[in-house]
């Protein structure tokens, strides 16, 4: 306990918060997946009673959101984080706990400690663990560190930019919010992570919904493409008590769209400037044949989630209900796939990405909508 009365929990290295998904697949707490999802990717979050110094206005982790909660009880991109000990994570994979999981991300915060503590969580769980993703806060690295970090085990990087442009990326995460990351060493660290790990071994976090237009969110992962960086896309979803508590998710039509788009891109099939765009910057053509476009949406793959790969997988982190509720992907509304999409869902999507109007959320499924009358 705190002089201020705040219950303290253990601190990384020795101790780090774990996604509730990955929780459930380590044995650490109960619960069951919708469809009977497999996570093939373990979320680590480094952890101090102190917390992230990052104001991110949209963030469960910001110093700037509002809670009655500690930081390390504090729910984060939707869901909760338990803190648990790093090495019960270790034992409990070497035991045989999960043994589809493929790979493990674990994830800074803007800490003072967080540098040295990556390190040392990343050569812990490589013991257990062949394929380790380091995300990374730009504000705090620099070139010698991301080779200390590939020399530690890390094999991919992310840089979580989240915002499309750097007007959106001040207001919400720089001087708008008096945070310390700048728009400019978030792309440079970009650029040294591909002369670090490799061209595609890096991929950036982009958070459709944060006020950018579709062309402006397709125009920045080209630019990443460009530079050797896939895109891994979320939906925005509001945090209770953060800044931006009261923005409603991105119409799913729009989300659809974007995350075609991305696909097509980051597959080389198309390009931004070749795709055709409306008056208020949706996404009206994609550079592609019909046949083409019937194809890949036929497939399905554009809209499972997008993260870091496996030997095994394009997808291993593949994050389920991360930016949607239970009760969205229940009516049609499974933002990110956590597995290939099946009939009744390619369906359900064809219908979305026509869809142009504004309203948040809809159900999509009929047998839902039928009951909802």
């Amino acid at each position: 306990m705190s002089e201020a009365g705040e219950v303290l929990f253990g601190e990384s290295p020795e101790y780090v918060r774990v996604s509730l998904a990955a929780a459930i697949t380590l044995g650490l707490c109960r619960g069951r997946f919708f469809r009977e999802t497999k996570l093939y990717c373990l979320n680590l979050l480094l952890t101090y009673n102190d917390g992230c110094v990052g104001r991110c206005a949209y963030c469960g982790l910001s110093r700037s959101r509002s809670s009655g909660w500690s930081w390390s009880a504090r729910s984060f991109i939707r869901v909760d984080w338990p803190v648990v000990p790093l090495a019960d994570v270790v034992r409990r994979v070497a035991e045989g706990a999960c043994p589809h999981v493929e790979r493990a991300c674990v994830s800074m915060i803007t800490h003072r400690r967080a540098r040295e503590d990556t390190l040392k969580v990343v050569e812990a769980v490589r013991e257990v663990i062949d394929e380790i993703s380091a995300l990374i806060s730009p504000t705090i690295v620099d070139r010698d560190w991301l080779w200390s970090a590939k020399s530690a085990g890390v094999d991919k990087v992310g840089v979580a930019v989240d915002a499309a442009t750097p007007e959106l990326f001040e207001k919400l995460r720089g001087r708008g919010v008096k945070g310390p990351h700048k728009w400019e060493k978030y792309w440079k660290t970009v650029e040294e992570s591909v002369d670090v790990f490799g061209a595609f071994n890096v991929g950036i976090h982009l958070i459709v919904g944060l006020g950018e237009t579709e062309r402006e969110a397709v125009q920045t992962i080209q630019a990443a493409y460009d530079m050797g960086a896939l895109t891994h896309l979320f939906s925005f979803f509001p945090e209770a008590g953060s800044l931006l508590e009261s923005m409603p998710q991105p119409p799913i039509g729009s989300y659809r769209r974007v995350q075609l788009a991305r696909y097509l891109i980051n597959k080389g099939i198309s390009r931004f400037e070749d795709m055709e765009f409306d008056e208020r910057g949706r996404i009206t053509g994609f550079g592609v044949t019909d046949s083409v476009y019937e194809k890949v949406v036929e497939s399905g793959l554009p809209f499972m989630t997008s993260g870091c790969s496996s030997k095994n997988r394009e997808n291993a982190c593949n994050r389920p209900f991360s930016d949607f509720t239970p009760y969205q992907a229940y009516i049609g509304e499974m933002r990110n796939y956590p597995f290939k999409p099946g009939r009744e869902d390619v369906e359900i999507i064809k219908l979305q990405l026509r869809d142009y109007s504004d309203t948040p959320v809809k159900v999509w499924v009929r047998e839902v909508a039928a009951i909802d009358e």
